[in-house]
């Protein structure tokens, strides 16, 4: 698998982040490098080894709720691309 600048364009745009041509190169040499590492796992023989969900013995650790107080709504929503009646407003992704 291979990121192309058009991936990186699309990610981009996903997040609302306005990337030069150079920066645009320089994440998606980043990011295939990174793939690339990650591809060296598939030589490890994992054949025995019991999979595992974390490294660490943790499970469900929580806290208790604090009641704090909040951001304004107008901040809150200043930077949306959209809002309706107080609230982000996104595409709709079920029909």
């Amino acid at each position: 698998m291979s990121i192309t600048i058009k991936d990186v364009e699309h990610v981009a745009n996903l997040a609302r982040l306005d990337l030069s041509d150079a920066e645009k190169e320089q994440f998606a040499g980043q990011l295939n490098a990174i793939l690339k590492y990650a591809e060296k796992l598939n030589e490890l023989d994992a054949d025995g080894i019991e999979p595992t969900s974390h490294v660490l013995p943790l499970a469900n650790v929580m806290r208790e709720d604090e009641v704090k107080p909040s951001w304004p709504i107008e901040k809150v929503l200043r930077n949306a691309p959209e809002e309706e009646e107080g609230q982000f407003k996104v595409p709709a992704v079920l029909e």
